[in-house]
């Protein structure tokens, strides 16, 4: 695989957020303005990173089960997942055998309300899928592509579905099925979808086809983050350890709670899901200079870490990894200043540790299980993905 992945820019600033995982959507990126060439950088660490590669989507494609889908075929998302990686930065015209069957394999997964999942997790499955449907962007596709938008888009949770007024869970969306109470990171896999397969979104008579409720979305975001005054509710927190910092859901973080010297308890703020933030931002069209922007990476320049998930530790680290990449890269970060003044080049940081991560066979996995991370496919294709993202600004 040969690395295609551009680092364009909007006029306003932000990078151009294009293929979500894989960051190389070529129907959004036409108009953009043509990439510079970039620096030398450290040519040494990239080779190295393109091996790494190379043997990450190697191992991935002799894991692949009879049916086409790889780990569950329960969950077509974690086929979308090893997709995505193996396609690269941008889908070219000679793709493998094995790519093939694996998009054929998920299109069985349609279901006829336009979900692509088998009989859970909804929006988490159709999400994913969405996203690796519209990276490699088939005229065959289309119809799934519309369909699956329409799925998405009417998951999106409003008061009268929640029974209250002026509901912090608002604008949000959750996995779907019984469990509808949104959370923030089925929101941003279903931002990411949304945002990058909009311009696939045309009827045949090329009117655009609805859309999210972007605005509420967008509230719903910022109630998730420890920042007073942009979050009204009473537990939104600006002590130094939390303030800019994200948490799972309105009074729900999955790193627990800590008490502040005021007596106050506050929500801990942590890595995967300040990413997640910082990123619903970017698809939501904030600019740089935006308060909850700043904030958010105010609060990654103080948590600064490759060795682990911020207030985690070690649960949900190549989710981590994979965030973190996406977020920075999109956000135009090139050095992080650490609480000591270090200014961290995050992408040679990143792709060392993962280096020393792999296994002798090409394969990554966790040896924390939460979140499904003792799947060595799972963590593989997120950490591909990831490589492949810093690979060519390094």
């Amino acid at each position: 695989m040969t690395s295609r992945f551009k680092s364009n820019r909007w006029q306003s600033g932000w990078p151009l957020a294009v293929a979500l995982w894989a960051c190389g959507f070529t129907a959004v990126a036409q108009n953009a303005p043509k990439p510079s060439t970039p620096p030398p950088g450290n040519i040494s660490l990239r080779h190295e990173v393109r091996h790494a590669v190379e043997k990450g989507c190697a191992w991935l494609e002799t894991m692949q089960n009879t049916n086409g889908s790889w780990s569950s075929a329960d969950h077509p998302a974690l086929t979308a997942l090893v997709l995505i990686s193996l396609i690269g930065p941008s889908p070219g015209t000679s793709l493998s055998p094995a790519i093939d069957k694996g998009y054929a394999y998920m299109l069985t997964c349609v279901q006829p309300d336009g979900g692509i999942y088998i009989k859970e997790l909804q929006s988490y499955n159709t999400s994913v899928v969405l996203s690796a449907l519209a990276l490699r962007n088939r005229p065959q596709d289309r119809t799934a592509i519309q369909n699956a938008r329409r799925f998405l888009i009417g998951l999106q949770v409003g008061d009268a579905q929640l029974g209250a007024t002026n509901s912090p869970f608002s604008g949000g969306i959750g996995y779907g099925g019984a469990e509808k109470l949104p959370d923030l990171s089925n929101t941003v896999l279903a931002l990411e979808a949304l945002y990058n397969s909009r311009p696939l979104a045309r009827d045949s008579g090329g009117r655009n086809a609805p859309d999210l409720n972007w605005k509420a979305a967008l509230r719903f975001v910022q109630n998730c983050q420890n920042l007073p005054g942009s979050n009204s509710q009473p537990w939104a927190s600006d002590d130094p350890q939390n303030k800019g910092g994200f948490i799972y859901a309105p009074e729900r973080s999955m790193a627990g709670q800590t008490n502040l010297p005021s007596g106050r308890v506050a929500y801990r703020s942590y890595g995967t899901m300040t990413y997640a933030g910082l990123l619903s931002y970017i698809y939501a069209d904030l600019k740089p200079d935006d308060p909850r922007v700043t904030s958010a990476l105010d609060w990654l320049r103080g948590n600064y870490s490759v060795d682990e998930n911020p207030a985690l530790g070690q649960q949900g680290l190549y989710y981590y990894f994979e965030l973190m990449a996406k977020a920075l890269t999109f956000a135009g970060v090139d050095t992080l200043e650490t609480k000591d003044g270090h200014k961290a080049n995050w992408r040679e940081d990143l792709a060392l540790k993962i280096l020393n991560l792999q296994h002798a066979d090409g394969s990554w996995v966790n040896d924390n299980g939460r979140w499904w991370e003792k799947d060595p496919i799972l963590d593989s294709a997120y950490t591909v993905t990831t490589l492949e993202i810093i690979e060519s600004k390094l």
